[in-house]
């Protein structure tokens, strides 16, 4: 595996860049990009790189969890929150017992909500007349440009180290 010594310049920049909206959907390409990585390690029987991957996932998922706002929509919030809750508990389930149809359930939930986010930015965006965003090219500023030079936020934190020693 070629690991950087730290995160790619572009791939930082990606991220301080990103939407609030498009950071969590690159969250979420992260957690499934690693349980993936993690099933490849399981059956090849590394276990270290298979428990480093679902552990990483997790840290996402626990990130997705946090960042909810519970003052908005509270039934919703707290339905969403049961659901991470249940996904990390899966990927904890994948690690300790090498499960890999437990990762598969928790990519197959991951890539759902994944797919719900996705539509529910291109509605927003069609409704608030913004071009809409494939959360990949990166088109709409962050709402604090100078977030880059400062403070990270923690899902900031989370994505650049998630995604500065992938392969």
């Amino acid at each position: 595996m070629n690991q950087q010594a730290g995160p790619n310049p572009y791939l930082r920049t990606k991220i301080m860049t990103a939407s609030s909206e498009e950071l969590r959907l690159m969250l979420y390409d992260g957690a499934i990009k690693f349980c993936n990585q993690a099933k490849q390690a399981i059956a090849a029987n590394n276990y270290e790189d298979s428990y480093n991957n679902l552990s990483r996932a997790q840290k996402i998922v626990l990130e997705l969890s946090t960042s909810l706002n519970h003052q908005i929509e509270p039934e919703v919030t707290e339905k969403m929150a049961s659901l991470h809750n249940y996904i990390y508990r899966r990927l904890v389930d994948a690690n300790m017992n090498r499960e890999i149809e437990a990762i598969d359930e928790a990519i197959k939930l991951i890539q759902y909500e994944r797919e719900t986010w996705q539509m529910l930015m291109k509605k927003v965006h069609g409704l608030q007349g913004v071009p809409e965003s494939d959360g990949t090219s990166g088109e709409k500023p962050a709402s604090n440009p100078a977030a880059g030079y400062g403070e990270l936020t923690k899902a900031q934190q989370t994505a650049i180290s998630s995604y500065s020693q992938s392969a």
